[in-house]
């Protein structure tokens, strides 16, 4: 098919090479505006951009799609490069854009999104992590004809996934993302002979996976052991979870429960002992051993190689 692909990061990547390897024609491509990044806040090119250079695919960076928006400029001459590349479809993956009605009915057969959950559970910006941080069981991907509406519109395919009990946002993403570009070329395939059947999303069961703020990465130890595990695995490898120890913020990366049991005798945050299997904290409820953190500046160690270089004691305190 003759297609045109908006998408931004690594998962995006991993859809429009599958798309590419598929034999599909990509005539245009858009993505986000190049962002500041690294020590030197140096422009970089999305993951995306720098595909479609490499392969000679012609790419826009739009600030905005809205023709009444902050960037009219913008939107008018990407309306003009969508319409003259005559797509068969428009496949979105983590784009960062919402898509005006103009987008969704310029290509021939509309415009499908690649979205990491089972709809209409976790709608939104941040499904990968949400999932993992509310404790479900299963994840997956699912192909959806777009509608104006936020991640609202008829499922095509979908596909499931257990969530393992150690899963992490990273582990969880790289799973999805080779997951969603087997799928999306599927949709394709069956699209191409009239396969697809399109299936409204349930009103029962509806959910919203907000963007992760950075401010959510500060552990409050006042939580029960089991959510703030979640959160570490959930928050592996952005934001990263952290704590604050005296005048210094130390990332937590691993850690399991240590105990379920309320400790009374304890604050919340409290180092109960630190040796080279983990540093155990008291939480609201429960115990949490730490076994993997990161000093500012450090690199990610077990907590014996941690130690090392940073004594823990019992009765030191993470700030709640």
């Amino acid at each position: 098919m003759r297609l045109i692909f908006a998408g931004t990061p690594e998962f995006a990547l991993v859809a429009l090479q599958q798309l590419h390897g598929a034999g599909h024609e990509v005539v245009l491509v858009l993505t986000q505006p190049d962002r500041p990044a690294g020590r030197g806040l140096k422009l970089r090119a999305s993951p995306v951009k720098q595909f479609a250079l490499a392969h000679g695919i012609a790419v826009a960076q739009p600030r905005s799609l809205r023709l009444d928006g902050k960037y009219p400029g913008d939107a008018a001459a990407v309306r003009g490069a969508v319409e003259a590349a005559q797509a068969d479809v428009m496949v979105v993956a983590a784009y960062g854009l919402i898509l005006p009605q103009w987008v969704l009915d310029a290509p021939r057969w509309g415009c499908l999104n690649i979205h990491a959950s089972l709809l209409p559970r976790w709608r939104g910006a941040a499904p990968i992590q949400r999932a993992i941080e509310a404790g479900d069981r299963e994840s997956g991907v699912t192909i959806m004809q777009m509608d104006a509406g936020l991640d609202t519109g008829a499922m095509l395919l979908v596909e499931r996934v257990p969530i393992a009990a150690r899963e992490t946002g990273a582990s969880l993403h790289d799973k999805l993302a080779q997951m969603g570009g087997q799928l999306i070329v599927q949709s394709l395939a069956r699209a191409s002979g009239n396969g697809l059947a399109p299936v409204p999303q349930p009103a029962a069961g509806v959910s919203y996976a907000h963007k992760i703020d950075k401010q959510e990465a500060l552990i409050d130890w006042r939580r029960p052991a089991p959510e703030i595990e979640r959160q570490i695995r959930a928050f592996d490898p952005f934001p990263g979870a952290a704590s604050r120890l005296g005048l210094e913020s130390i990332k937590l990366w691993s850690s399991e429960i240590d105990s379920e049991l309320s400790i009374s005798d304890n604050g919340h945050g409290t180092i109960l002992s630190a040796n080279p299997g983990g540093v155990r904290v008291a939480c609201g409820s429960g115990v949490l051993r730490v076994t993997e953190l990161q000093r500012a500046g450090g690199k990610r160690l077990a907590a014996a190689d941690f130690l090392r270089g940073y004594p823990l004691t019992p009765g030191m305190r993470f700030a709640p």
